[in-house]
């Protein structure tokens, strides 16, 4: 049994090694030039990690990477909301991880290089197209130039290509262009001195205008620093306001655009201006999703990861759910010769779950906890429980938890 896998990002290379492992050969495709470390910071869930760990890859994560000690919602005083411990700290038998996606990127490449090698490993492939046939699938490829390359075939062809997928496109030709919802982001990371545990993330404001701040590596190289990845979200229009065109996604944030969305936030214990200033270049992106498919699979082709299920970056689920898509591929196609009911068999395990993580995070996920109490309570509060119940506060978050998969008691059976 041989793979054809469309993408070389995180999703395309836990699919790799997850294949590797169950003894299927495959080969990676990347449309891109070269394997780059892109992006800023994410967080790994102890599901995703404790499927990584299961691949050996525990040790390269540690370090590259911070264990998350603790999580803290606020509102835009730095009044705490809730707050848990994460990870070991929460009694996990798996840490959880705020890593640069293009470490935990790297993390993976690298690992396929030494296990699939260089030469199943192809960039500078843009996927034209697929063709199928009884016994196989055939991927049609061109360069950057648009020059045809040579056609490769395989037992199965799994989309891992991201929200722009075009495998997707494919399968699904009317579909049109992602959805926004009206919020914009900007994101960057900045060596900055730690704040609280020097392990903690905190998530501030509503889903008007929300600030998120979490170290992502001890290697720097200013001394008492840290790697702090820091989101500003800012809910510009709905979903009805006209999206950026997609050559200016991820085009470089600019001060004077974000800088007064930021003047309202007062965080004792960290100066998100002085941070914002202090970063070099960053980067801003609309949130932005799509509407859950009614099927990924069609005979020897699949999707996986954001080109099957993207969903808002609340929760931390994008890349922690790429992972266990294809652990959950893998598993399933080692235990049968049919290729066609092995995909099928997946497609009814997971996309049933992302599709509800998908809408769960279009109304904010677990940070929907901010939200309630920046109604309630828009110039602050005295005590918390005057705002909310703090059953209603658990029942916000601990039920996230079991609906993406990483609650405590069931993760550490």
């Amino acid at each position: 049994m041989g793979a054809i896998i469309v993408g070389g990002g995180i999703g395309g290379f836990a699919t790799a090694l997850s294949l590797h492992e169950k003894g299927i050969a495959c080969e990676v495709f990347e449309q891109t030039d070269t394997i780059r470390e892109l992006g800023v910071g994410i967080n790994t869930l102890p599901h995703a990690i404790k499927e990584l760990a299961a691949l050996g890859l525990l040790d390269r994560l540690d370090a590259v990477a911070i264990r998350t000690a603790e999580l803290i919602y606020v509102n835009r005083f730095g009044q705490v909301i809730y707050s848990e411990p994460r990870g070991l700290a929460a009694g996990y038998d798996i840490p959880q991880f705020s890593i640069h996606r293009g470490h935990l990127q790297g993390v993976l490449y690298e690992a396929a290089r030494e296990r699939i090698g260089d030469e199943n490993i192809h960039v500078g492939h843009t996927l034209t197209g697929f063709s199928q046939s009884e016994g196989a699938v055939t991927a049609h490829f061109a360069d950057r130039d648009g020059n045809p390359l040579r056609d490769r075939e395989g037992d199965f062809l799994v989309g891992a290509d991201g929200i722009h997928s075009a495998v997707r496109a494919q399968l699904y030709p009317g579909e049109g262009p992602p959805r926004w919802n009206g919020i914009m982001l900007w994101r960057g990371a900045t060596e900055w001195p730690p704040f609280l545990t020097g392990n903690s993330m905190v998530i501030a404001g509503d889903m008007k205008e929300k600030v998120v701040l979490y170290p992502i590596s001890n290697d720097v190289k200013k001394k008492g620093t840290k790697l702090t990845n820091w989101a500003v979200a800012v809910k510009l229009g709905d979903s009805s306001t006209p999206m950026p065109h997609r050559e200016n996604w991820s085009r470089e944030g600019r001060l004077e655009e974000l800088m007064p969305h930021v003047q309202r936030f007062r965080i004792p214990y960290m100066d998100v201006i002085g941070l914002i200033e202090a970063t070099e270049v960053f980067y801003e992106y609309p949130m932005c999703d799509r509407d859950p498919l009614p099927a990924w699979s069609d005979g020897r082709v699949t999707l996986l990861g954001d080109a099957a299920h993207p969903m808002y970056p609340v929760g931390s689920n994008g890349a922690s759910q790429a992972v266990l898509d294809a652990r959950f591929l893998a598993a399933t196609l080692a235990g049968t010769p049919d290729v066609k009911a092995a995909l099928k068999a997946y497609e009814a395990e997971r996309l049933p779950k992302t599709a509800e993580i998908v809408r769960i995070n279009r109304k904010g996920g677990p940070e929907r906890v901010v939200d309630v109490v920046s109604e309630r309570a828009p110039d602050g509060f005295e005590r918390i429980e005057d705002v909310i119940d703090p059953d209603e506060l658990v029942a916000i978050t601990r039920g996230y938890q079991q609906l993406a998969g990483f609650d405590k008691g069931t993760l550490n059976k």
